[in-house]
């Protein structure tokens, strides 16, 4: 027999922050993008019923498109002409220009009751996003200055991966994936002393990490 037991030590498991956020642009470089606050991602997934002489016998979801709220305090300079602020003259921009698309990483950390921080981290990578900026208020400064943070409203055009629904996201846990491919992912991803950092299709960052 088996008997169920809470709260057992190491399964209090939590996942919390967000960091070493990196932009990619379509040419291949990649930026180091300081700053982020939160990514607050869009489950729009709906329900749909089937029925069969007026009675309802099974029901399944269905996947939306990946959306999602961006916010930072600050974002790589290159980042401007990607939401269409476009470079006119050195210290002149022009506003309401085509925006360009990009990809992004970042990590979320994972802690449990025994390790807290140093549990693990979840390796995040989101393909083909086109960013709006949302809507920028400038106030008055009080006393007490407070930093303004930007925010974008983040679409995808998701990509096909074999044997799985058209996606943009993928994450990766380093919990379970082999040192030695976690490694070769970071150092893709993040570059080395000899190699810069780049992001792969997504089907080749799949067999990279396989």
């Amino acid at each position: 027999m088996t008997v169920l037991v809470w709260d057992k030590a190491g399964e209090r498991r939590y996942e919390t922050g967000i960091d070493r956020g990196v932009l990619y642009l379509t040419d291949g470089s990649a930026v180091v993008w300081n700053g982020l606050v939160s990514i607050v991602e869009s489950r729009d997934r709906s329900v749909q019923s089937d029925y069969l002489d007026g009675i309802k016998y099974q029901e399944h979801a269905i996947p939306g498109d990946y959306a999602a709220r961006l916010t930072a305090f600050t974002y790589p300079d290159v980042f401007d002409s990607v939401v269409g602020n476009a470079p006119y003259a050195p210290g002149v921009t022009v506003y309401d220009q085509p925006s360009k698309m990009f990809h992004l990483s970042y990590r979320t950390l994972l802690g449990d009751d025994t390790h807290a921080l140093g549990h693990g981290y979840k390796i995040h990578v989101v393909y083909n996003l086109l960013a709006v900026s949302a809507d920028v208020t400038s106030e008055t400064v009080s006393e007490s200055a407070t930093p303004g943070s930007f925010e974008w409203d983040i679409t995808g055009t998701p990509l096909f991966v074999d044997g799985f629904r058209a996606t943009n996201h993928i994450s990766v846990d380093s919990r379970e994936l082999p040192p030695i491919a976690l490694t070769g992912l970071e150092a893709t991803l993040y570059g080395t002393p000899t190699t810069n950092p780049s992001l792969p299709a997504i089907g080749d960052l799949l067999d990279l990490i396989s």
